[in-house]
C-alpha cells in the first residue's frame, strides 16, 4: 500500500509535458492522414486521420495547433498538438491549398485557388471571418513575423505574381511580378524577405519586403520544378525542394550571402514540402511514395530517413516552434482539473519510459524542475 500510495503521489506531482517537443506535421495526401515525427527521435509517434486529400499544413508559433488544408474536402481540420487528434473542423471554400497562421494567432490565412481568395479563420470563434480577393490560382502563403503583411504566391496562369496583403484592412496593398507559376513562400525570421519558388522559370524570387522588389536565383540548367522552400532561422540558407529534378531527386541549397546554389542534396522521388528545425540542425523533406528525409544542416547530407503516409505534401511551415522565451511548458493535464498532473505525469511515462527521461528530453536539469514546471502548469 506504501508503495501505492507513493506512485499516486509522484502521479500528482508528475506530469507529461507535450509542447516542449518540436514534432513534424506530415500530411499525407494520398491516405488522409498527417504522420506526426518526433524531431528528437526522428521516429513517428502518431498517425492522424484528417480530410481527404490533406495538403497543405502550417503550426501556430505557441506550438499548441497544427492546421491543414483538406483538398477534396473543402475544409479545414484542426490539430490539437498536446493530444495529436482533431479537435476542429472548418469548412473553407473549394480546393484549399497553402495555408498560415498569424504570429498572435488569432488569424489563419487559406488560399482558395478556385476563387481566388484568400480566406481569414478568426480562431477565437474558427470560423471565416473575411475573404481577400487576389491574383490567380493562389497556392502558398506567408506572414511576416510582426503579422503586418501576408504574402501570397499567385500560380494561375498569366498572373505569376505575388499579392502583399495588409492584415489591418484585409485588401491587397502591393502586387510583385515574379517568376512562371509561384508556388512555395518562407519568410525570414526578420521579415526582410521572402523568398518564393518558381515552378516553371526554374528559379526563386527574392523580395525585399522594405520596396516590394525581386532579385532572381537560379537553380541551374537543368528543369527542377522548384516547389517548397524554408529559410533557416538566422537567414543564412535557403532550402528548395526541386520538385521535377531526377536521378537524382534533389534539395537545392541557397547561400543568401551570395544568392546562389552552393549545394544540392540527394534525396527522394519528387521532394515536395521542406522544413528547418528551429534550432537550425536539420532539415525535413517529404517526398514520394512516402519518405521524409532528414538533412543535417550543417554538412548538407543526408541522415536518416523516416516512413510516412502515402503521398506526403507537407505544404508549409510543418515544425513546432520552441517555447517563447519565459512561457511556460505546457502538459498533458487540463489546468484546474482534479486530475491535470496525473494526466500529466502518465502521459510522460507512457512515451519517455520515466520521470528521469522525461526531464532531460524535455529540457530540465532535474525532475524536481519537472515536477514545479507540472505544477505551475496545472494551478494555472
Amino acid at each position: 500500500m506504501k508503495k501505492l500510495a507513493l506512485a499516486l503521489t509522484l502521479a500528482c506531482l508528475l506530469g507529461p509535458a507535450s509542447t516542449h517537443a518540436q514534432n513534424a506535421y506530415i500530411t499525407n495526401a494520398n491516405d488522409n492522414t498527417v504522420s506526426v515525427i518526433d524531431t528528437a527521435t526522428d521516429t513517428v509517434i502518431a498517425t492522424i486521420p484528417v480530410g481527404l486529400n490533406p495538403f497543405g499544413v502550417a503550426v501556430s508559433s505557441d506550438g499548441s495547433k497544427a492546421y491543414v488544408t483538406n483538398f477534396r474536402s473543402n475544409t479545414v481540420s484542426i490539430i490539437d498538438t498536446a493530444t495529436n487528434t482533431v479537435s476542429t473542423t472548418i469548412p473553407v471554400g473549394l480546393f484549399p491549398e497553402g495555408v498560415a497562421v498569424s504570429p498572435d494567432g488569432s488569424k489563419v490565412y487559406v488560399a482558395n485557388p478556385n476563387a481566388n481568395t484568400v480566406l481569414v479563420i478568426d480562431t477565437a470563434t474558427n470560423t471565416v471571418s473575411a475573404t481577400i480577393p487576389v491574383g490567380l490560382g493562389p497556392e502558398g502563403v506567408g506572414v511576416s513575423p510582426d503579422g503586418s503583411k501576408v504574402y501570397v504566391a499567385n500560380a494561375g496562369v498569366r498572373d505569376n505574381t505575388v499579392s502583399v496583403i495588409d492584415t489591418t484592412t484585409n485588401t491587397v496593398s502591393a502586387t510583385i511580378p515574379v517568376g512562371l507559376s509561384p508556388a512555395g513562400v518562407s519568410v525570414t525570421s526578420d521579415g526582410s524577405k521572402v523568398y518564393v519558388t518558381n515552378q516553371f522559370s526554374n528559379n526563386v524570387s527574392v523580395i525585399d519586403t522594405a520596396t516590394n522588389t525581386s532579385a532572381t536565383i537560379s537553380l541551374g540548367p537543368l528543369p527542377s520544378l522548384p516547389i517548397g522552400v524554408a529559410v533557416t532561422p538566422d537567414g543564412s540558407k535557403v532550402y528548395v525542394a526541386d520538385n521535377g529534378s531526377f536521378c537524382p531527386s534533389t534539395v537545392s541549397v541557397i547561400d543568401t550571402a551570395t544568392n546562389t546554389v552552393s549545394a544540392t542534396v540527394p534525396v527522394g522521388i519528387a521532394p515536395f514540402g521542406v522544413a528547418v528545425k528551429p534550432d537550425g540542425s536539420k532539415v525535413y523533406v517529404a517526398t514520394g511514395p512516402n519518405t521524409v528525409w532528414v538533412i543535417d544542416a550543417a554538412t548538407s547530407t543526408v541522415i536518416t530517413t523516416i516512413p510516412v503516409g502515402s503521398g506526403p505534401a507537407a505544404f508549409g511551415v510543418f515544425i513546432q516552434p520552441p517555447p517563447r522565451a519565459g512561457q511556460p511548458p505546457s502538459f498533458a493535464g487540463v489546468p484546474g482539473s482534479n486530475n491535470c498532473q496525473g494526466t500529466s505525469v502518465s502521459a510522460l511515462a507512457t512515451k519517455f519510459g520515466g520521470l528521469d527521461a522525461s526531464a532531460a528530453a524535455l529540457g530540465f536539469s532535474n525532475v524536481q524542475g519537472l515536477q514545479d514546471a507540472i505544477r505551475a502548469f496545472c494551478e494555472g
